[in-house]
């Protein structure tokens, strides 16, 4: 009996060392209240409405483009998810289209996704223009990402990115 008393007091040892070896679970503090709508809305304001500035608009598949308005009455309608899907179908057809991506980047916030709706935005980013409304909305969403993870160097180095995308357009005579 001794031996299974034994046995048992060195397995209990061994588990109690094992759970106070394991790393403690760290909690990020967020630096920002906004709620994911709130989030989203401050990344569309970010777009500005300035007509004199250039914004390049490629031409659209008219499936991605169905696909899109889909999406953008599914996200007012609060299914999320569902606008989450029309976007994922928008991109298997279009994978390179930083406005889709852009979009979903935004939903992905809604959907509380902060690190896929940075990921998204950094890839729109990438592949854009680097300039004009899309060009801010993109370091906007990478800056909201940033605040929920707690990084203000990395929310305040997306701003000053999102601050560089503002060309002017050019003069028409």
């Amino acid at each position: 009996m001794s031996f299974s008393f034994r046995t048992c007091l060195l397995m209990s040892s061994i588990a109690l060392l094992t759970a106070c070896a394991s790393p403690p679970v760290i909690q990020v503090q967020s630096l920002t209240q906004a709620t994911p709508e709130q989030m989203v809305a401050e990344v569309r304001a970010a777009a500005g409405d300035d007509d004199r500035e250039l914004a390049v608009q490629p031409l659209r598949d008219s499936e991605v483009e169905d696909l899109r308005q889909t999406a953008a009455r599914l996200e007012q309608q609060k299914h999320y998810q569902d606008a989450a899907a029309a976007l994922d179908k928008a991109l298997s057809i279009t994978p390179d289209d930083p406005a889709v991506l852009q979009e979903r980047a935004e939903v992905a916030l809604l959907l509380r996704d902060t690190g896929k709706a940075e990921t998204l935005a950094r890839r729109g980013f990438e592949l854009g223009a680097k300039v004009g409304p899309l060009c801010r909305k993109h370091w906007a969403t990478v800056r909201q990402a940033r605040l929920v993870a707690g990084d203000a160097a990395g929310a305040g180095s997306a701003k000053t990115q999102m601050d560089s995308c503002k060309v002017a357009g050019l003069d028409r005579f």
